[in-house]
């Protein structure tokens, strides 16, 4: 059976009028009005006023030059430590590397180039950068001068303070990631 569009339009209208009158009863909302006037009729709470915050102060962290606390102490004592001490001393004089404002945990060997049968490695800082070095560039905060470079690590000496006033040189190695 097959209706045609005026049957489709009056069923429409007939379903619309019954949605429309079921909406409009009178419906008793007696309870829900003396529900609303009992909650306007409390008294009003009172309001905490905001509190006052304290300005915030910055923090200037001073020893990020120093020895990280993570690390070994270096233990020196004994004759051959002062003799050491004479003879070893940082160069401060020199203009520092790009690589020597991290400390060595924080770089990462990552790569390896040959050039006329020396090594120059690839390490990567930590903000991501990958630096090209060679022997003789200086690496970490203590004055780490790279040593040698083979295929799988570099090898460095750092001039650390010995504790008695002096320098000692400690050798330390990054390897390859």
């Amino acid at each position: 059976m097959i209706f045609s569009l005026q049957k489709i339009r009056l069923l429409n209208l007939a379903c619309m009028t019954a949605v429309l009158s079921a909406c409009s009863g009178n419906a008793d909302f007696n309870d829900l009005q003396s529900f609303v006037d009992s909650v306007k009729a409390r008294p009003a709470a009172q309001v905490e006023p905001v509190p006052v915050f304290v300005p915030y102060e910055g923090f200037i962290y001073s020893a990020a030059s120093k020895r990280s606390p993570f690390d070994m102490p270096l233990v020196a004592n004994g004759e051959d430590a002062t003799e050491l001490a004479k003879d070893v001393q940082p160069d401060l004089d020199r203009l520092p590397d790009p690589l020597e404002n991290q400390s060595l945990s924080e770089l990462k060997m990552v790569g390896m180039l040959q050039r006329e049968a020396k090594y120059e490695a690839l390490v990567e800082d930590g903000f991501g950068e990958i630096h090209r070095v060679g022997v003789g560039n200086y690496l970490g905060r203590n004055y780490g001068k790279i040593q040698n470079i083979s295929e799988t690590q570099v090898n460095i000496v750092e001039i650390v303070p010995s504790g008695n006033g002096g320098w000692v040189e400690r050798p330390q190695t990054l390897t390859l990631q």
